[in-house]
């Protein structure tokens, strides 16, 4: 007998519980911070056709939207006649995977009696991959680190040592790495252990039917919340620091129907240096964008992403051909939302958010001994650091705030234990969200100092230092972030930087844009922010006009 709707609608809700499981499983055995500490990956399932028909809330929009192309790509590469009960495929592929060299992508093929009947895949930041380390130097990819092609990391249960060998002689902390490769298969594991009990619970022999069922109502649903949207063309245009010219990133809405189609045709042309992005991340974040705020109710799978064609022009920076260099790719990547959601705000008045920080200000530091001739060990030490985000038509922004990858930060003191570093400040910058009915959110102010015998080297990745994030419908931008040391030194906010014993490094991050005039805010809300010190007097009253109201605080 056939499984009913309704029995495919409870499966559906336990494969969402099967893919947590498998996330989860990546957190608890990672090595790296950037997994078990901020949830830097993605999980999920796929039918043997490569579609992806669930995915872990756990996880980043660009990580579980590249994957969702990747996995056919491991089909098409290795061969279907190729793949076997115990494999384990894998790849760091910026162009077959998820955009850059730090994320390793690996795909388990699941088997039942024998037959093959889907894959589970997933994705991880590892915080070193060799080469230059993660940071925008590079002039090609060759230079950004060790590339693994899509190849088998483990064949019929045999894991493929050499490959182990070669990981260990060509990165920075071998142990690390190679242990959040072994993590990620232990992930897929844990997957395929609670499906195949689904499966014997209902009965089943294969995922086919599952598969077409979730597919199907995903696809339909998103394509009747498209066709709620005022058909027609709308454009959108936003300048961002880039590294050593201005970006510009432009896009084009056509919305028919059920169909909408974002082209980001008129974007600068690729850079020289390490912020390019391969389109299948621009896809992944345009995706995301456009889905949050036409269909957040609908699951994301292969049939719910469907109906949103994303197309760059080749050689632009948002589809950056090989060997463009990438590793910071989701500095610009990060930033695609807010150009869509500028176009889509148009035709959708009052559902968007204003521009927020967006980008991650990612840090990549590498503490070395200050003496030459010292024994002290060296470390590498990524932080994720976030601004805030933009206010939104009913309420403010969010303070801090990891949107659109949705990260967490990692704590400092989890930062400190993995290496010589002191986290000297990390507190809200007051007065950062731009002024508006609905305030930005705040960005935070971080000060960071090597310990005795040491100084160090960071990677700088950031943007809106130069623009800031706007508002909308006249919300004020938001702060414009800042790099410099304590001393009062500007430092540049892209690349390799050194930091002397005894400095301390200080970051202002970003604040998000304001939504609605500033005169429009409630004076209670004022009031509040007072107290809570998100602003100060002058700014209550320059940019709210608050004591012109003659209103007494409180």
């Amino acid at each position: 007998m056939s499984p009913s709707n309704i029995d495919y609608q409870i499966m559906w809700n336990r494969l969402i519980a099967v893919v947590e499981e498998q996330a989860t499983t990546l957190i608890r055995t990672a090595f790296s911070t950037s997994v078990r500490e901020a949830g830097d990956l993605s999980a999920g399932l796929f039918d043997r056709r490569a579609r992806m028909i669930a995915q872990a809330v756990t996880g980043t929009p660009g990580h579980v939207n590249a994957m969702a192309e990747s996995v056919g790509h491991f089909v098409r590469e290795i061969g279907a006649q190729n793949i076997f009960d115990g494999d384990v495929f894998i790849t760091n592929d910026p162009w077959m995977g998820t955009g850059h060299l730090h994320d390793i992508t690996m795909v388990t093929p699941v088997f039942r009696k024998g037959a093959h009947i889907g894959f589970f895949a997933c994705t991880a930041h590892v915080v070193d991959i060799g080469g230059r380390g993660f940071g925008p130097d590079a002039g090609e990819v060759y230079e950004e680190g060790l590339l693994i092609p899509i190849s088998k990391f483990a064949e019929r249960g045999q894991v493929n040592g050499f490959m182990l060998q070669m990981v260990r002689a060509n990165v920075r902390t071998p142990d690390q790495t190679v242990g959040d490769m072994y993590s990620l298969a232990a992930c897929n594991r844990a997957g395929n252990r609670r499906l195949q009990a689904m499966l014997d619970e209902f009965g089943l022999d294969d995922i086919d039917g599952l598969s077409d069922f979730i597919i199907e109502a995903s696809h339909n649903a998103t394509r009747t919340a498209i066709a709620t949207v005022p058909d027609g063309t709308y454009t959108n245009e936003m300048r961002v620091d880039g590294y050593e010219a201005p970006v510009d990133m432009r896009v084009r809405l056509d919305v028919t129907g059920g169909t909408l189609v974002a082209d980001f045709a008129g974007t600068s042309g690729m850079s020289k240096l390490g912020v390019n992005v391969p389109e299948v991340y621009t896809r992944a974040y345009a995706c995301y964008a456009l889905k949050c705020a036409i269909a957040p109710e609908t699951p994301n799978n292969a049939g719910s992403l469907a109906p949103f064609e994303i197309t760059a022009p080749e050689g632009c920076i948002l589809a950056a051909r090989r060997p463009a260099p990438v590793s910071v790719r989701h500095v610009l990547g990060h930033l695609v939302p807010d150009v869509v959601l500028g176009a889509l705000h148009k035709a959708m008045p009052g559902v968007v958010p204003a521009e927020g920080a967006s980008a991650l200000w990612n840090i990549q530091i590498s503490a070395r001994a200050a003496d030459p001739s010292s024994d002290l060990p060296s470390a590498e030490v990524l932080m994720f650091n976030s601004g805030g985000t933009g206010g939104r038509p009913s309420c403010d922004g969010l303070s801090a705030t990891a949107f659109p990858s949705g990260v967490s930060t990692m704590s400092v003191e989890a930062t400190e234990h993995v290496g010589p570093i002191v986290v000297w400040k990390k507190e809200l910058r007051p007065g950062s969200g731009g002024a508006g009915r609905h305030r930005g959110g705040l960005g935070q102010v971080i000060e960071i100092e090597a310990r005795d015998g040491y100084e160090f080297w960071f990677n700088a990745m950031f943007d809106r230092v130069k623009n800031p994030a706007r508002g909308r419908d006249g919300g004020a931008c938001g702060a414009a972030g800042r790099v410099e040391l304590t001393d009062g030194t500007v430092l540049r906010s892209k690349g390799r930087q050194r930091v002397a014993q005894g400095k301390r490094l200080r970051l202002s991050l970003p604040g998000g844009g304001g939504y609605g005039p500033a005169a429009d805010r409630a004076v209670a809300e004022i009031a509040a922010d007072l107290r809570a010190g998100m602003i100060s007097e002058a700014d209550a009253q320059d940019n709210y006009g608050y004591q012109r109201r003659g209103i007494e605080d409180g």
